[in-house]
């Protein structure tokens, strides 16, 4: 992994849209089928909006019929970090982008094997790098 990015918040605030800025750094969650990347279907990697950390690959992406982008795994072991989140009255479990500590979305233990997990990411927390082949 990438050395620890760490800004101000008025550094957040300049390098990022208010949409990215209002999910990444305060944790909000952009409506359902609203984002870009809820819908996109080319080989590429998924990075951090916020850091352009390579977080997901488009082959673990699958559709969850969720509103949201939705992957059974991360790119690499270490790219992302869990922690509880028990806001708004229910126990789910938020990602983060491990270096830059953005919000991305929540990890479900409805997907697909074989790891039985969905990734719900949030669109404007992503950017995508499509496959160059």
């Amino acid at each position: 992994m990438n050395e620890k990015i760490t800004k101000t918040d008025a550094e957040w605030r300049e390098n990022l849209t208010p949409e990215q800025y209002q999910i990444l750094r305060l944790k909000r969650t952009e409506p359902a089928f609203s984002g870009k990347y809820c819908d996109e279907k080319s080989s590429g990697n998924y990075i951090c909006a916020g850091c352009g950390e390579a977080l997901f690959a488009s082959d673990a992406k699958f559709e969850s019929r969720s509103g949201w982008p939705s992957f059974w795994r991360p790119l690499e072991a270490g790219k992302i970090d869990e922690h509880a989140d028990t806001s708004h009255g229910m126990r789910r479990v938020e990602v983060l982008c491990a270096r830059c500590d953005g919000h991305l979305g929540h990890v479900f233990e409805d997907g697909p094997q074989p790891t039985g997990l969905r990734y719900c990411i949030n669109s404007a927390s992503l950017d995508f790098k499509p496959s160059e082949d």
